[in-house]
């Protein structure tokens, strides 16, 4: 969930020249695109999914909006990666026809009408031999909120800085545990199963209605739902999702859970967490950052005691002027209403004398929107911030590379940066 801050369009204009003279890969999910999904009061999207939660989040509903790129003169080769694939995996079933590329959509989480929870965007496509079965795959790769992006950059170059191999995860010769708490569209366990081929990544999703509007309306794959007695929801995969997602799928496991009985009740070893849990009220539940709740005794426990790293996204709850980019050498926290008790909560509950960890703790505010990145992690050596900050810095450069991603982790890690005391 995001807030946004008043843009300066000069600034966005540079930034985006700025970056684009790194990049080999045009980002699709770049903020410059973000006014053809945010939509205005007055509505201009088409609602494709709605319905009415019991778990706190009100009307759940998710909007389309068209999406300019990819533009149509690229889609061809989509379609001949979908259909050679499906020819490997089903020979002899030519009579099927070639898969079409019918476009691709903007779609966005609602809770309660009004917030956005999330937004991803997904490619719609038919055969010729079924036109009116249309077939969504959202795009895992399309990183759209800028607070996913400030996550998965500083879970990943925080991890990379506490030695821990994640080359070798992405290359898939070593194994990666990682937990979500809190779903909406699915975007980072999609991200991440997508880019790392050792990564096993578990999410935790309380609302059923926010997995099926993941599932039928923003492309995510059906076949990683989970049943409450731990095997899949579908035995099989559908034949069209194993050849969207056959190699990413298997290691997602979506559980319809609260994340307090989800740990309590699987004794895993999570090396990355990413927690994102507000409600339809916009509300991060007490119970996930009290420091004395059996959910933060339970992530302390099963939390790697060498690198294990948390990821929270926290809403600052001020706004920023458009000159307000925290100038070089002021290190304020974002204090918002709760944003200091749960830094501190997080804090104690995984690094404090109790638990006899070592490690930091850090935040870095979210450019572009009232998001702050709250990172907790074991591996961190305690040293000075700006001897912290070099050293995730560094690692993101490498991050950036071993992933071949299409935006720079640096503009998602060096606003704001600062140290929790």
């Amino acid at each position: 969930m995001l807030k946004l801050t008043k843009q300066n369009f000069a600034w966005q204009q540079l930034r985006r020249l700025s970056t684009a003279i790194r990049q080999t890969v045009e980002d699709e999910g770049d903020w410059f695109y973000s006014s053809e999904w945010w939509g205005t009061t007055s509505g201009g999207g088409d609602t494709v999914f709605r319905s009415i939660s019991d778990n706190g989040n009100g009307v759940v509903s998710v909007v389309a909006y068209p999406s300019s790129k990819p533009e149509n003169c690229y889609w061809g080769k989509t379609e001949n990666w979908l259909q050679k694939r499906y020819e490997k995996m089903y020979p002899g079933d030519e009579q099927e026809g070639n898969f079409r590329i019918l476009g691709y959509q903007w779609r966005n989480l609602h809770f309660n009408e009004e917030t956005r929870q999330s937004t991803v965007k997904i490619m719609a496509a038919y055969r010729d031999s079924h036109p009116g079965s249309i077939y969504l795959m959202q795009q895992a790769e399309c990183l759209a909120v800028p607070y996913v992006k400030s996550m998965v950059s500083a879970g990943l170059a925080t991890i990379a800085s506490c030695k821990f191999d994640l080359e070798s995860a992405v290359c898939g010769r070593k194994p990666m545990k990682i937990l979500c708490i809190g779903h909406g569209g699915g975007s980072i366990p999609l991200f991440l199963a997508s880019k790392i081929q050792g990564a096993e990544v578990h999410i935790a999703e309380i609302d059923p209605v926010v997995i099926s509007a993941s599932v039928q309306a923003m492309g995510f794959p059906s076949y990683s739902v989970m049943t409450p007695s731990g095997s899949r929801a579908h035995s099989t995969p559908d034949p069209i999702q194993e050849v969207q997602w056959k190699g990413i799928h298997e290691r997602i496991q979506l559980h319809e859970s609260d994340a307090e009985k989800f740990l309590l009740e699987n004794k895993n070893l999570y090396d990355l967490v990413f927690i994102d849990a507000y409600d339809g009220e916009d509300i991060f539940p007490h119970a996930l950052w009290d420091p004395h709740s059996p959910f933060l005794n339970a992530l302390t426990d099963q939390l790697h005691p060498e690198h294990g790293t948390v990821v929270v996204n926290l809403h600052s709850d001020v706004d920023f002027r458009d000159d307000d980019f925290i100038p070089p050498g002021s290190h304020l926290l974002p204090m918002g209403k709760y944003i200091s008790k749960v830094c501190r909560s997080y804090k104690e509950a995984l690094l404090g004398s109790k638990s006899s960890y070592n490690g930091l703790a850090f935040v870095v505010s979210v450019p572009w929107v009232c998001n702050t990145s709250l990172v907790v992690s074991r591996g961190l050596e305690k040293s000075n911030r700006d001897m912290v900050m070099r050293t995730i810095m560094s690692k993101s450069l490498v991050v950036e590379n071993i992933l071949d991603l299409p935006f720079s982790c640096m503009q998602y890690l060096k606003r704001g940066f600062t140290l929790v005391n």
